[in-house]
């Protein structure tokens, strides 16, 4: 009897076990799927990044809406007319459908002769509107001067702009007229070179520089693929590509594995104000420590009105005083001027405007409020909005905390 009472003991311990092993493996299952995520979507890859292009060109077809510039557009017109062979001054052209505009786009990485990119058109001059304008050809450069793309096409604004505008008239504006794009408007003519085997090695830059964050991914990496890799800074991890891998034919694949391997970043605790929009928003990092806080709303309000003392008949040597700007003031001594106060004897009662001006002072009472330990965001989140605080007071009331020790984040104002 005794040993079954002990079987069936060690049987329960052991389904105990068991069961929380289970439950300590789910959790840890669970957690791990919500944090972890790819170096992809958090760093890129050293040397394969976007290049900046762009170009200086003309809008034709503007219906009178174009550049009244007498300068600037004209010598561009015959500027572009030399090119077809054709010489004419610059002061013989009419340019008020014309409107001179710089043009820009952003070329990818590896990207190949003939693919076409989307390009941005932006008045440059005073041109009223863009609408129904043709970009012509236009050559893009980067910072190195070289062209690598070259843009034409119709313009595409959004919006549009009618109306006869001025005195008396009317008009309708939706959004920007000036600036436009031009979808697929680009060619690229001239691939930009990219290396991303630089004597071996592949670097990994993190788009938000972090310590622990860096080391993490270089961990990851490691215990994914292999030790090969190596944080050299807070944004830079350095990766030292095998042997085998470093023939074309396979580095795309080798690049791939990379980027798909998962890592837990680290993110400060950080809350962000935007004090033009009334936004905030905070990380699940932040805490605050324990607190008192009161806050209150003081309005003041000053009313200022006029009112007129009027003496009774027969008090007075008949003088008037008048506070406006315009009118006539007479008095028994024929006196008379206009924004004037007219004064016939100095003794007797006047007709005077008096300014009556009122100081109205309220403050609103409100009881201090303890905040206790609170190590979550659902927490701080909560206790902020049980004080009925509006977004612009939360600002203040965050900045004060934060000034007091007591929130434990970093606190951006924008």
């Amino acid at each position: 009897m005794n040993s079954l009472i002990r079987f069936r003991a060690v049987e329960v311990h052991r389904f105990i076990a068991s069961a929380l092993l289970i439950l300590a493996a789910l959790l840890a299952v669970t957690v791990m799927a919500r944090a972890q995520t790819r170096i992809k979507d958090v760093a890129t890859v050293g040397g394969a990044r976007d290049n900046q292009l762009i170009g200086y060109g003309l809008v034709a077809g503007l219906d009178g809406q174009g550049d009244s510039d007498k300068q600037f557009t004209q010598q561009t017109i015959a500027n572009m007319a030399r090119r077809f062979g054709i010489i004419i001054p610059a002061t013989d052209i009419t340019n008020k459908n014309v409107a001179i505009v710089m043009v820009t786009a952003n070329i990818p990485p590896f990207t190949q002769q003939g693919t076409r990119l989307n390009v941005t058109v932006a008045s440059l001059a005073d041109a009223k509107s863009l609408q129904g304008g043709v970009l012509l050809q236009t050559p893009l450069v980067a910072g190195d001067g070289q062209v690598y793309a070259v843009a034409q096409g119709s313009v595409f604004l959004g919006g549009f702009d009618a109306g006869t505008g001025g005195a008396g008239g009317s008009s309708i504006q939706k959004n920007h007229t000036t600036s436009g794009v031009v979808t697929d408007g680009a060619i690229v003519e001239q691939e930009i070179p990219t290396c991303l085997f630089s004597k071996g090695v592949l670097e990994i830059n993190l788009r938000q520089g972090d310590f622990t964050s860096a080391v993490r991914m270089a961990n990851a990496i490691n215990d994914q693929i292999g030790h090969i890799a190596d944080a050299i800074s807070p944004t830079t991890v350095q990766v030292f590509v095998p042997p085998d891998m470093r023939a074309p034919e396979k580095q795309m694949e080798f690049v791939a594995r990379i980027e798909n391997a998962e890592f837990v970043p680290d993110m400060p605790a950080r809350i962000v104000i935007n004090e033009r929009t009334g936004t905030i928003v905070a990380n699940a990092n932040i805490q605050i420590a324990k607190v008192a806080v009161a806050f209150g709303n003081l309005t003041v309000a000053i009313t200022n009105t006029q009112s007129v003392s009027q003496p009774n008949s027969f008090t007075g040597n008949g003088n008037t005083i008048n506070s406006g700007n315009t009118g006539t003031f007479t008095n028994t001594n024929t006196n008379t001027g206009s924004g004037r106060i007219n004064q016939g004897n100095a003794d007797g009662a006047h007709t005077q405007v008096v300014d009556n001006t009122t100081t109205n002072v309220q403050e609103e009472k409100r009881a201090i409020v303890v905040f206790n330990d609170m190590p979550t965001v659902e927490d701080v989140a909560f206790a902020l909005n049980s004080m009925g605080a509006t977004p612009r007071e939360l600002m203040s009331i965050l900045q004060s905390i934060k000034d007091a020790g007591a929130l434990n984040a970093e606190l951006v104002l924008e």
